[in-house]
């Protein structure tokens, strides 16, 4: 493993709610994405998700309320819960999920992303 700059890493991509690969670490993926736009509901029943916002700002709809993330902030879903991410601007996330986490969680939609490219 070499040291990562992630600024680069975002440089080399530009699709929306397509997370890359950008490390791996306990049998976890360490994840970067671009958002812009709302998401699906869905939630991840075996699996707790860590959203960092490295550029923007997000919003994660839950039931309960909605969370709003800044550059340099973070929140960790907890598995089993229902969540959608909302990016009014596009944002940039860092993410830590284990490898068997699907993005659509427990929904099958248009946004499932099944092959996850390593950059």
């Amino acid at each position: 493993m070499s040291k990562v700059n992630i600024a680069e890493k975002f440089s080399l991509f530009k699709s929306y709610w397509d997370p890359k690969i950008v490390g791996e670490l306990n049998n976890q993926y360490v994840k970067l994405a671009k958002l812009k736009g709302e998401f699906v509901w869905h939630n991840h029943e075996d699996e707790d998700e860590f959203f960092m916002v490295v550029k923007g700002k997000l919003t994660i709809k839950l039931r309960e309320g909605d969370i709003e993330l800044n550059a340099g902030e973070f929140y960790i879903i907890p598995k089993g819960v229902d969540h959608m991410p909302v990016a009014e601007t596009e944002v940039h996330v860092l993410m830590f999920e284990p490898k068997s986490t699907v993005n659509t969680g427990n929904i099958d939609s248009d946004k499932t992303i099944d092959t996850l490219e390593k950059i």
